[in-house]
């Protein structure tokens, strides 16, 4: 059974930082992209930032230079740095895989998702 678990979330000023996590299980996802999406309050879940098979980086606009994505897959791990955080980065974030090696941006084409971590950012 495939199964995505987040961590990391919490509250943080704005200009801090923190660092999610997810742990992937029940496959081997070194051939899979990657990705981290959100969904903000009374808003729709959008894309954050992917990484892809060949470690391919991608970034929404509104956190690039900001966020930095990264996988360990020996450890079977995606990671999402997250600096300078902003109040409207606050939103439940989601650790996303797809059966394929290159990002996609929308959330249908993953295949798995992990349950969610809250992100709260204060000012």
């Amino acid at each position: 059974q495939v199964q995505l678990v987040e961590s990391g979330g919490g509250l943080v000023q704005a200009g801090g930082s923190l660092r999610l996590s997810c742990a992937a299980s029940g496959r081997t996802f070194s051939t899979y992209a990657m990705a981290w999406f959100r969904r903000a309050p009374g808003k729709e879940r959008e894309f954050v930032s992917g990484i892809s098979w060949g470690y391919g980086t991608y970034y929404a606009d509104s956190v690039k230079g900001r966020f930095t994505i990264s996988r360990d897959d020996a450890k079977n791990m995606l990671y999402l740095q997250m600096n300078s955080l902003k109040l409207e980065d606050t939103a439940i974030y989601y650790c996303a895989a797809r059966g394929s090696p290159t990002v996609v941006r929308t959330t249908p084409g993953y295949d798995y998702w992990g349950q969610g971590t809250q992100v709260t950012v204060s000012s």
